[in-house]
């Protein structure tokens, strides 16, 4: 992999690190998005979270009349229905590669390092977290759908197989459409995956209930063993 690591805003502990939570945003923000929703999580000094909020690389996106903004891959219809971007999704799929690894070489445990995303950084994490090479802590994928979903059975990683996977999504979302999200929970479940699926009365975005059900879950998914 040649690509530079991207630029990220960084929350860390006052002591040591033992865990890292990778959040990628959506189209058209940066790593600064969820920047204040961190601290309302609680996760960082109870349990030694790092949280890296990567800034997407900017490029043409389609659908915006060519603009060019942050986004991780571009989309060529509203409607999802004029194919994928392949190549940039596979492109941001090896920068994600490219900062779990920076975590591993600065001592965390592959399995101590949890994927996050929404909307486009949602869809990047799941394509990224069911291929990664190493069992991971989990992914938690927001108002998103998952990606070239027909290429996942052919390569999809085994170490990752049974990870803990939380989906959620917005009952009048218009961006991302609900039915293509439960298409993708269906998919995922078809293929074995375990999905913690939680829907709510919202549209593109987050609300309270879903931040206190995104706590809870990190919650189990981070806490340091017994003893």
């Amino acid at each position: 992999m040649s690509e530079a690591l991207l630029d990220a805003v960084e929350i860390n502990p006052a002591g040591s690190v033992r865990a890292c939570i990778i959040w990628l945003h959506g189209l058209g923000a940066d790593g600064h998005d969820f920047e204040p929703l961190i601290p309302q999580l609680g996760l960082v000094d109870t349990l030694g979270v790092r949280v890296v909020l990567p800034h997407a690389p900017h490029r043409a996106v389609t659908i915006n009349a060519g603009s060019v903004m942050p986004a991780w891959y571009d989309i060529l219809a509203p409607d999802f229905s004029r194919g994928q971007d392949s190549a940039g999704i596979r492109q941001s799929e090896q920068q994600l590669q490219l900062l779990i690894q920076r975590e591993i070489d600065s001592g965390i445990p592959a399995e101590n390092i949890l994927l996050a995303g929404f909307s486009q950084g949602g869809a990047i994490v799941l394509h990224t977290g069911l291929r990664y090479p190493q069992a991971l802590a989990g992914i938690l994928a927001m108002s998103t759908y998952l990606p070239l979903a027909d290429l996942l059975a052919a390569e999809h990683a085994s170490v990752n197989d049974r990870i803990p996977i939380m989906m959620a999504h917005g009952l009048q979302d218009p961006v991302v459409p609900l039915s293509l999200a439960q298409q993708s929970r269906d998919i995922l479940q078809q293929q074995g995956y375990q999905i913690d699926w939680h829907s709510y009365p919202m549209q593109h975005a987050l609300c309270p209930e879903e931040l206190r059900d995104i706590r809870d879950w990190l919650l189990q998914r981070l806490v340091p063993p017994a003893g």
